[in-house]
């Protein structure tokens, strides 16, 4: 395996189109409906546009959740409300259809697909296409050994990378993106204490099933101990990954610089997915403008990164499931934009009527050359 040289994704991803964007204010602006009447959906609309590189926009007919799946071993230090090692519950939750997200994705007709990459549990345990890119088997406790090793946190990376051609190859044109994790807000609010130069107490949530104020406070002192170990390769984002993340979010962060490569929108959902997106923007700064919030949860992470993203969030219903949930309630929102701004009647533009005039008046001027006789 080649050497990943992260400066290549700076060169190779590029904004969505300018030009395009312009022309879709242009056309909104002669839409019947006033401009601003139609609030955020109006920015919606335009930002579609330029990710699709048309106008009037496309419709979202084919998007999908994806959920990268891991176990974390900080969590047996008892910094969650769930056990430790038991993510593959909540991974053959959603496979069940039985999970928050599996519901609506399954009324909104939006596929799932699970990713394991680093699950505590056997293979077996899981269908087979759910296990095709698992890197190692939980990841290390972040506050005293890294999490993986610098072999495993490229194969991750790669791996997340594999997974945006997959998708854009299969036509997926607007990806909700979240986790399925135990313990992974931990190492998540390691990467956005260290990116954004805070400490741990700022970033430390509850997590999306809440913990009580002794776990909070474990939960807090594991932060501060991996953030010591964070900041000596802050220069690195594939070691800090490797040192204070885990396989699950270097994947991610893998994805999400892919899919912007390869033009494929992508809605973030909670403070995981927002932390890789904080470390895919420091490799690659013009990456978030590939990229919508989706909800804000309500962990102060996700809000601190997002701040530094420059991302506002769709929606605030306080929903603290994860799993992507947040993000899918946004689709709809994002669907209707599309909509609107594609099949709203145009007014026509107001010089075309002067010019029919003007050709009625020059064809009778033509025709009547003779003059009028005197009475």
């Amino acid at each position: 395996m080649s050497a990943l040289n992260l400066d290549d994704f700076a060169d190779l991803i590029e904004r969505p189109d300018g030009g395009v964007r312009r022309d879709a204010e242009e056309r909104r602006g002669r839409l019947a409906v006033p401009p601003g009447a139609l609030g955020r959906l109006d920015e919606l609309g335009e930002w579609l546009a330029a990710a699709q590189g048309s106008v009037p926009v496309k419709p979202v007919r084919q998007p999908k959740v994806l959920l990268f799946a891991g176990d974390h071993g900080v969590a047996g230090l008892g910094v969650s409300a769930r056990a430790a090692g038991s993510a593959s519950e909540l991974v053959r939750a959603v496979l069940d259809g039985a999970s928050p997200v599996a519901v609506l994705a399954r009324h909104a007709e939006v596929p799932v697909r699970v990713v394991d990459v680093a699950l505590d549990c056997d293979p077996e345990a899981l269908p087979a296409e759910v296990g095709g890119y698992r890197v190692r088997r939980g990841s290390g406790r972040i506050d005293i050994e890294d999490a993986l090793t610098a072999e495993e946190a490229e194969q991750a990376f790669r791996a997340g990378m594999a997974i945006a051609d997959e998708e854009a190859d299969a036509g997926t044109d607007l990806v909700v993106l979240g986790d399925l994790s135990v313990g992974g807000t931990t190492p998540a609010a390691v990467l956005v204490a260290a990116l954004c130069g805070t400490d741990a107490s700022v970033v430390t949530g509850r997590g999306g099933q809440p913990i009580d104020d002794l776990a909070w406070m474990r939960k807090c002192a594991a932060i501060r101990d991996a953030l010591r170990r964070a900041r000596p390769v802050l220069g690195d984002q594939l070691a800090l990954l490797q040192t204070v993340g885990g396989a699950d979010l270097a994947a991610i962060t893998g994805f999400l610089l892919q899919s912007a490569i390869r033009h494929t929108p992508v809605m973030l959902d909670g403070v995981v997915s927002a932390s890789c997106a904080l470390v895919a923007q420091r490799i690659a700064f013009r990456a978030p403008d590939w990229w919508l919030a989706g909800q804000t949860s309500g962990e102060p992470g996700q809000a601190k990164a997002f701040d530094r993203l420059a991302l506002e969030p769709l929606l605030a219903h306080g929903v603290t499931a994860g799993e992507g949930m947040g993000a899918l309630l946004a689709l709809p929102m994002v669907r209707a934009a599309a909509a609107l701004a594609a099949e709203l009647p145009v007014r026509e533009l107001p010089d075309e009527k002067p010019a029919d005039d003007e050709t009625a008046v020059t064809a009778n001027t033509d025709t009547n050359t003779d003059p009028e006789p005197l009475a």
